[in-house]
């Protein structure tokens, strides 16, 4: 009986280290997201672009822009947070739900399919200015990469549906990328069969193009593992006033 009172001391003593040690340790990584420290995160609101349509998840955007981050000292994550065949509407429902995974700065890529239904530029703009309302309350820094529309619509669609990025962007003070698709659209090489979508060469032109604006947005957040990677010529981060 004295074994067996022993015994069970003993294990309640084990319980109780291990309930301190897991309090700790709860703690601390509550202690680190509140610091910024761990790896840095980077949230992707978008479309099929952003899902990797068509390819190996290894291969889609949000997957490579990571890998491109990291091959550049960054200890960073982008969250894939696309949804193929969303649009600005359809960003805007889900914000919440993708903000969960509490992302210290945002790539917002929404837009090419209310382009492609031919969407009142008006409606799309104004989804666009609620998410970027909704990011810039919660002190997140944005990268809006911008979309533009179908020439077949004609000259007045397109010109109002390219104006929302640059005009929105300089409404919020979010850094602008102008054309997600820079170097890639109408490159048949560089696209899947239906010309819409790229494919992993494609991809990786939208990588080497993008990655100067995706550090720029991430040396915003303040975030310890951005100083790894440096400063790109052309950010100008040092003489912002937003810096996190």
């Amino acid at each position: 009986m004295k074994t067996d009172r022993i015994q069970w001391k003993a294990a309640t003593a084990r319980c109780a280290g291990a309930w301190l040690l897991a309090s700790f340790m709860f703690a601390a990584g509550g202690l680190a997201a509140e610091t910024g420290a761990g790896d840095l995160r980077i949230l992707m609101l978008g479309d099929s672009l952003t899902a990797g349509y068509g390819l190996a998840s290894r291969d889609a955007l949000p997957s490579r822009l990571e890998a491109a981050l990291r091959a550049r000292g960054l200890d960073a994550r982008v969250i894939d947070a696309g949804v193929s065949g969303d649009t600005t509407a359809g960003g805007l429902a889900r914000l919440e739900w993708a903000l969960a995974e509490r992302p210290h700065a945002v790539i917002l890529a929404l837009g090419a399919n209310d382009a492609l239904r031919a969407t009142d530029p008006a409606i799309a703009r104004s989804n666009l200015d609620r998410l970027l309302t909704m990011l810039s309350k919660r002190g997140l820094p944005v990268l809006l990469a911008g979309m533009m529309a179908p020439r077949n619509l004609g000259p007045e669609y397109t010109a109002r549906f390219d104006a929302i990025y640059p005009e929105l962007a300089g409404r919020h003070d979010a850094l602008l990328y102008p054309f997600l698709l820079d170097g890639v659209a109408t490159v048949a090489a560089l696209n899947q069969a239906d010309g819409l979508h790229p494919n992993a060469a494609g991809v990786e032109v939208i990588v080497k193009r993008m990655l100067p604006s995706v550090l720029c947005v991430a040396l915003r957040t303040g975030h310890p593992a951005a100083a790894a990677a440096g400063e790109p010529a052309g950010c100008a981060i040092s003489s912002l006033s937003r810096v996190r």
